[in-house]
């Protein structure tokens, strides 16, 4: 009896990581976009991680993405890709593309990333930027379908960036990405700080032994 629970017990554990990894794997392998600090109407680095999904293992051979409601753009620089920045006045629309060298790309099980600095991000809670990836086969997956409205995922997502409240002062248009200073920083800053106390407790005795070796002169 107790071997036959022990049975059941184990298939049922089997099962539910079975299905917690079914259920899991689809989210992993989609296009995502993260900026923790990106805030409403502010600059950030946003990064976009993209996996190859390739059915016949071809790799990646471009990404586009759409950024909608952003005033400027800059495209990080990736080894072995080039990358070019629309500009659509009409509906301020930035479109960043990232093509591959010849014989290069995501390959099968690999991943890549693409960062853009986005000045003048929205005042919205978050924003939906769609994205095409085009495989060397000549495939092509779009990642643009939004949340259903019951909360359901669906199969092609676009990625979305959530966007924290604005800052007092704003980073509009500048590029000048607000952050805590490292460790580093940090630490030049304590010594410093340490230094002048030092210098202006010696330029103290410094005055006072002087004053009072003219005392004794008189």
């Amino acid at each position: 009896m107790t071997d036959s629970r022990v049975s059941r017990s184990t298939l049922t554990g089997v099962g539910a990581v079975a299905v917690l990894v079914a259920t899991a794997a689809p989210a992993v392998a989609h296009v995502t976009v993260s900026a923790p600090n990106a805030t409403r109407t502010g600059s950030a680095v946003l990064v976009y991680r993209v996996p190859n999904e390739s059915a016949v293992d071809s790799p990646t051979v471009e990404f586009r993405v759409q950024i909608p409601g952003i005033s400027t753009t800059d495209a990080e620089a990736v080894p072995g890709w080039t990358s070019l920045v629309r500009h659509d006045t009409a509906d301020d629309v930035t479109v960043v593309t990232w093509t591959a060298d010849p014989d290069g790309g995501i390959g099968p099980d690999q991943f890549g990333e693409f960062s853009v600095l986005a000045n003048g991000l929205p005042d919205a809670d978050e924003v939906v930027t769609p994205a095409v990836q085009t495989y060397a086969d000549g495939q092509v997956m779009r990642w643009d379908q939004e949340l259903a409205a019951d909360g359901d995922e669906p199969e092609f997502p676009a990625p979305v960036l959530t966007l924290g409240a604005a800052r007092s002062g704003g980073t509009d248009d500048h590029g000048d990405i607000q952050s805590a200073p490292s460790g580093d920083q940090a630490e030049d800053s304590t010594a410093r700080w340490l230094g002048g106390i030092g210098i202006a407790v010696g330029a103290t005795a410094l005055i006072a032994a002087v004053g009072a070796a003219a005392r004794r002169g008189r």
